[in-house]
């Protein structure tokens, strides 16, 4: 009797180990379906640093992870390739994913992005009370020109999206100023525009990465790993800030080296989000800005397990 229990215990055990291996290899077989590579539109910005450096310095390549990369000059068409699946993920603002996903759109912000926005003027422009600014209509440029210019300026906007044809506008006096990101702002100083630095001194900030609820769905661990390398790109640039200004010229189109010198870099900081109060207060303002009511809550743009 003892030797047929054992017997069977021995049976029972190779069944159960041979479960455990089934359920191992099913795991790694799971592993190895997720897609590593991202496809991912940035903007000609200040921002992009960490994921340029991340790129040069092979820490996604060590991560196991192919991050394909993009810089758009028009947030539209970035906002295209994101929407018409093209790219995983985009570097944009709280202003326009509180939009989007009011709109349907299923994208998730998964962190933060430093970003740095001076304002560009012509001679004389900033001691005038009523001027005309180039700013994006829904995007942080509009948000960031009604927090810093709303008290001293009687403000008429003009959108314009793209870019260049904003750096245009102003340099052929259709317009006051124009607010453009760090270091296109420099390439405009270089240019004989006055360029002004606003305040980017707030615990929070209003830029971000996102990723569509699809690839956040289907690519878990490869948007994980980004997030790493995010990190310890982070940490390369606050030890020497000055390959964050290398990278942005070698990088980003027809960056005139000579704003090296002229550049204003942000305080870079590892992957976060913001607090639902200051979410909230964005999500406030673009609802008096574009005159309609908003059915998003904070909670709504976020996607937080990928910083936790």
């Amino acid at each position: 009797m003892r030797k047929l229990n054992k017997k069977l215990s021995l049976v029972l055990l190779l069944v159960f180990s041979i479960f455990l291996i089934g359920c191992g290899n099913k795991e790694k077989a799971e592993e190895v379906k997720e897609d590593p590579t991202l496809k991912i539109g940035l903007m000609p910005a200040v921002d992009t640093a960490p994921i340029l450096i991340a790129e040069k310095n092979g820490y996604f390549k060590d991560a196991g992870i192919n991050v394909e990369i993009e810089i758009y000059t028009n947030a539209q068409n970035r906002q295209s390739a994101l929407q018409s699946n093209e790219i995983d993920g985009a570097m944009t603002d709280f202003i326009a994913v509180a939009t989007n996903v009011n709109g349907g759109f299923d994208i998730k912000a998964t962190t933060m992005t430093d970003g740095m926005f001076p304002i560009l003027s012509n001679e004389g422009a900033t001691e005038k009370k009523d001027v005309k600014v180039g700013v994006m209509e829904v995007s942080v440029t509009n948000y960031l020109i009604d927090k810093w210019l709303s008290e001293d300026y009687n403000i008429e906007k003009v959108f314009v999206t793209e870019i260049p044809a904003r750096m245009a506008a102003l340099k052929t006096n259709e317009i006051d100023m124009g607010i453009f990101p760090e270091p296109v702002a420099s390439n405009g100083e270089l240019q004989g525009l006055t360029k002004n630095i606003y305040g980017m001194d707030d615990e929070f900030s209003p830029q971000c990465m996102v990723f569509t609820g699809d690839s956040i769905s289907k690519k878990p661990n490869t948007i994980k790993a980004f997030h790493e390398a995010y990190n310890k790109a982070v940490d390369e640039i606050n030890k020497n800030p000055e390959i964050a200004k290398e990278i942005l010229i070698e990088k980003i189109p027809n960056t005139n080296p000579e704003v090296k010198d002229i550049m204003t870099l942000p305080t870079y900081k590892k992957a976060a989000l913001p607090s639902d109060e200051y979410l909230q207060s964005i999500i406030d303002w673009t609802e008096k800005t574009l005159n309609k009511d908003l059915n998003v809550k904070p909670a709504d743009l976020l996607e937080g397990k990928f910083v936790e």
